[in-house]
Formats: structure tokens, sequence, C-alpha cells
């Protein structure tokens, strides 16, 4: 099978959404449509290059998305274009020589099947264009201002246009070429194709690959994944650390330093509490513990924010389709009080992992001056998560 390059238009700002991001920033089932997206292209093994065009304004917002889910190698990220065929036009420059198809696909329409990607590549390939589309099954009336009807449509060879749209990529360049002479603007690759007499065939899809446009159409597509996914998994995980406390360190918990006479010794920030739930989630996911990812012997974490490394490990968790739900957090120390600090501290760690504060539950306890804790020679803490996938 010839190399493809993915065009995934991301561009729109999908004002029907009623959300202050566009659409394909929505969480359908807990992940980001256009990581569904993503990830339905990375099936395809002649998808070679996959190049994400982002509104421009949100550019820095789609790259930090896929660096979270393990898919910032596998993409380009660049600004779209005032409209879609400008943002394609962009894409398309940057498509590599050696790729002698591209596929063109909308970034919300995240329920396309890897099966039906390669099909359409199979279909452009032999004969220079495709595109994915299903039969119109309903009756279709063309109605007059006032809603009057005035006759019926003939439905019989009507079709609805999905994408991916797949195009030879010098036959796509030309139909630019032609498009940009004449002044035409089409509404996607196929009517470019029209514009300039080329032909596209009509590959037959499935009616569920919606485009996610409304509130109702996200109802849709989770209704449907829910079917097509087997039954969600549900993991839990512990994680336990603890640090020796000294002076002459900052004092570093949940991200946030509290002012205290002592501070926590370790090769990173030594931040305990968010170590605890690093190593409570890497359990869940099966994966070991903090000392496996981040060990104290490579220089790179000298010093470093353990709320990096939480992101990190979100990320992991991330792709292997699991998401964070909820984590209860003990912290056991005598001093400093703690309490006044959580909600500076629920909202750093939930911003890391994805959730809203609600999901971070924070306590603290002492062990009644027994015990390394009781002596304040060190603080520790305990985490306990919840996965889903």
């Amino acid at each position: 099978m010839q190399k493809a390059t993915a065009i995934i238009a991301a561009g729109g700002a999908g004002l029907r959404m009623g959300t202050s991001t566009p659409k394909q920033f929505s969480e359908l089932l807990g992940v980001p449509i256009l990581i569904h997206t993503i990830r339905a292209f990375r099936q395809v093994p002649a998808i070679t290059a996959i190049i994400v065009v982002a509104p421009a304004q949100h550019r820095a917002l789609t790259c930090a998305l896929l660096a979270r889910y393990q898919l910032a190698d596998h993409c380009t990220v660049i600004s779209g274009g005032k409209l879609r065929q400008d943002s394609v036009r962009i894409g398309l420059a940057l498509v590599p020589e050696d790729s002698p198809l591209v596929a063109v696909h909308d970034g919300a329409r995240p329920l396309i099947d890897p099966a039906d990607i390669q099909r359409c590549l199979e279909a452009a390939a032999d004969k220079g264009a495709a595109i994915l589309g299903v039969p119109v099954k309903d009756t279709l009336k063309t109605v007059a201002a006032d809603t009057t009807i005035r006759h019926t449509v003939e439905r019989e060879s009507l079709w609805q246009a999905q994408t991916p749209q797949v195009v030879q990529t010098d036959l796509l360049k030309k139909a630019f070429a032609r498009a940009d002479q004449d002044s035409f603007v089409g509404t996607d690759e196929a009517a470019l194709l029209e514009h300039g007499g080329w032909p596209v065939m009509m590959v037959e899809g499935s009616e569920t690959n919606l485009k996610i446009t409304r509130p109702d159409d996200l109802r849709m597509a989770e209704a449907i994944l829910m079917q097509k996914q087997p039954a969600r998994q549900m993991r839990i995980g512990h994680g336990f650390d603890a640090h020796r406390l000294v002076p002459g360190r900052p004092l570093i918990l949940g991200g946030l330093e509290i002012p205290h006479v002592l501070g926590l010794l370790g090769h990173s920030d030594a931040d305990v509490l968010s170590h605890a739930l690093c190593d409570a989630i890497l359990g869940a996911c099966g994966e070991g513990d903090i000392g496996r990812h981040f060990p104290d012997s490579d220089q790179r974490y000298k010093g470093i924010s353990s709320i990096k490394l939480l992101a990190q490990v979100i990320g992991l968790a991330a792709a292997r389709h699991l998401r964070l739900v909820n984590a209860d957090i003990t912290v056991v120390a005598e001093q400093p009080k703690l309490a006044p600090h959580f909600p500076a501290m629920r909202k750093i760690i939930a911003e890391a992992c994805l959730v809203e504060p609600a999901a971070i539950n924070l306590k603290a306890s002492t062990t009644e001056k027994m015990g390394y804790t009781g002596r304040e020679e060190g603080i520790s803490a305990h985490a306990v998560v919840l996965l889903t996938g």
C-alpha cells in the first residue's frame, strides 16, 4: 500500500457546541474528540504522517494535548486559515514528497473506522480520488422562505459526503491551483476536484461516522462509542512515599511551596504527596513505581518539579487509554498545618491530572508524636486512585 499523509482539519471554532473552546477539545467519554480522531488514523499502517491544522489561538493547547496523550511525536501541528480550504492548503504544503496520497479528515469525526480509512486509501490509489459517504435515506424536501414545501427531491442518486477524502497528492495540488486561479471556494476537497473536472469515487462508509457539531451529536457519539468499546475497565492503585525533613530545603507538597523551617530531602523537589500519587497511578497501570520511571541516578530529574513528573505519569496512563477518576491522598506530618493550603494544592494537582479539583481529596493526619513523622524527622503520604478506560 502506498504511503499517505493525513491532514486533520481541526481549525473550526465550533460555535454551535456552545463551549468556550472549539468542539474538537470537548471530551468524549473522558478523552478529547481530537484525540479519538488521531488515534483512529494511527491505527492505519499506510498513514506515515499526520498534520493537525488547529486554530491559531489554540495551537499551543493542541500541542499540549497531544503531548499529554503521547501523540506529539507522531503529529505536526500548524495554524489554520480563515476557511477550511485555506487550512487544508496550508497543510498540503507540508505533505512529505514521498507521500503519494493525502487523506483529509474532519477533526470532529472521532468515530471513523480505521478499516474505512484503508478502503478509501485503496480506492484513491487506484482511481485518483475517493471519499467516504452514505446514501441519503430520508425523504428530502425543498422549502420556500415561508416554510412551504415546494417539492420532493428524488433521493435515488443522493449521498451524504463524509471524510476522509483521499486524493493523490499531485492531483490535489492541481485542484487547489485551479480553484485559486478561478477564485473558487468549495465546501470540501471533492468540490475542488469537481470544479476542475476530475472524477471522484464514492466509497460507502458508515452512519456512525458522524460529525460532532451540536451537543446532541456528542451524546449520540458517546452512546455509539460505548456500544463499540468493550466493558470499561476499572483499575485501583495505591501509593506510599516518605522523605526526610532537613534544614536548608524548601518544603514542597502538592506542587506548592509551604513556609516551614525544614524541607524534604530528595533528588527531585521531594514532593512526597505528588510522589505517592504518581506511585498510585503507576500501580493502577501496572507500571511499577516512580523510581523505575524517574530514577535518582538520572541527572535530568535533579531538582525537577514533581508536578511535571505527575503530568508525565498521567500521559503514560492516557497512552494506555486510562484516565483518573478520583484520588484520595493522606499526608502524615506533625508540622506544619496543611489544611489551609489544600485548596491551592488541589487546583495544581487537578490541572496536572486533567480533572476537576473535586476529583482530588486531600487529608492531613499525625501519628500522635509516634515514629519518624511524630518526631518530625520526615513526612509521609498515602494515595489511592481509581482509573477508568
